[in-house]
């Protein structure tokens, strides 16, 4: 397994290093950018494994205490690496007015992300103890990737080519949050099922995230992931996106996944095995209507923060706990279960 917990999977990385249409120096980009990825997948390993060890001895916050509504919220820093590897780098004081595109858009979509967990699912932060959020910008030189290290954002300025700046996409920043979300609660591992899985809630989040704060409904979503990172090379190729919810294995999808399970292998990176679960969840959507967060986004919280830590969770696990969840918390309204549980099924699941 090489797949990390990055926004773009690793082998994407490597084609286009290998890729003789583009320059040496951005195919120079991808190949440093692939390096890391590798790289810190063990770190981010690391810190879900001491996360998960050290639940037992947490305490109730006082925080906890506070009326949701009245509670503050989490504080948003944002560090300048210069394009450097240095993390965090330099604190930027008040980043939310900073003249520096990346820099805001950091601080104030992080903020943002926190405002949906905790406006739409009750969740105080990315742990659901205060979490202070950080994030540190211009990472590298290039940097064609984002993602979540286990305790803080870090975002590439992009190569300009293949990929644009990273704190562009609303989607893509509530994506790899939601990796803190689930290493903070599942607990899941990134490799086989589990690691579908864990890919998977990323992408579904981030997308209820971007369809939230643009008010959104099921039809009037793209349902795309990466649609604001994508750079003219690759406009320029027909790729829209990185993913697609609705329609995974489509050509215009830099990285198209299968979308039937019976399409998976063990071992698979989590990256393309997401596309399964996310079939399901966007099945579902558009069968319920409305909005994704109102009711069926609440299903997906639920089983995915409401019970004991699962670090190897199967998919056909968590689809039969969403299922459950349907039918109980919504024990008057039969079309709502079954359009969840036709979803997980047209999925083979």
């Amino acid at each position: 397994m090489t797949c990390t917990c990055f926004i773009v999977p690793q082998d994407i990385l490597k084609r286009f290093a290998s890729d003789p249409s583009l320059r040496d120096e951005t195919r120079s980009v991808f190949d440093r950018t692939a390096n890391v990825s590798r790289l810190v997948r063990a770190v981010r390993e690391q810190q879900t494994a001491f996360t998960l060890a050290a639940m037992p001895f947490s305490l109730a916050p006082a925080v906890a205490l506070v009326a949701p509504a009245l509670r503050a919220a989490s504080p948003s820093l944002v560090y300048d690496c210069q394009q450097g590897t240095s993390t965090p780098g330099l604190p930027v004081s008040n980043p939310s007015a900073a003249a520096d595109g990346p820099t805001k858009r950091a601080c104030e979509k992080a903020l943002a992300v926190a405002r949906f967990y905790s406006e739409v699912f009750g969740r105080d932060s990315i742990d659901d103890n205060h979490m202070t959020l950080v994030s540190s910008v211009h990472y590298s030189v290039g940097f064609a990737n984002a993602f979540w290290n286990g305790a803080q954002m870090i975002y590439g300025d992009g190569d300009g080519e293949i990929f644009a700046d990273f704190t562009n996409g609303d989607d893509v920043i509530g994506h790899e949050l939601t990796h803190g979300v689930t290493q903070h609660s599942a607990g899941l591992v990134y490799s086989d099922e589990p690691g579908g899985l864990n890919e998977s809630f990323s992408d579904v989040f981030g997308s209820m995230f971007r369809q939230w704060q643009s008010g959104q409904d099921v039809i009037t979503a793209d349902w795309l992931i990466g649609k604001e990172i994508m750079g003219p090379a690759a406009l320029a190729r027909g790729y829209t996106c990185l993913r697609d919810l609705a329609n995974p294995a489509a050509a215009h999808c830099l990285a198209p996944q299968p979308t039937h399970y019976s399409q998976y292998q063990a071992g698979m990176d989590p990256h393309y095995s997401s596309g399964i679960p996310n079939l399901a969840f966007y099945k579902a959507a558009m069968a319920v209507g409305g909005q994704s967060w109102t009711k069926l986004g609440k299903v997906w919280y639920e089983a995915l923060t409401d019970f004991a830590p699962s670090p190897n969770l199967s998919m056909s696990q968590f689809a039969n706990r969403t299922r459950a969840i349907s039918r109980n918390s919504f024990p008057n309204d039969a079309t709502f279960s079954s359009a969840v549980d036709k979803a997980w099924t047209a999925v083979g699941l």
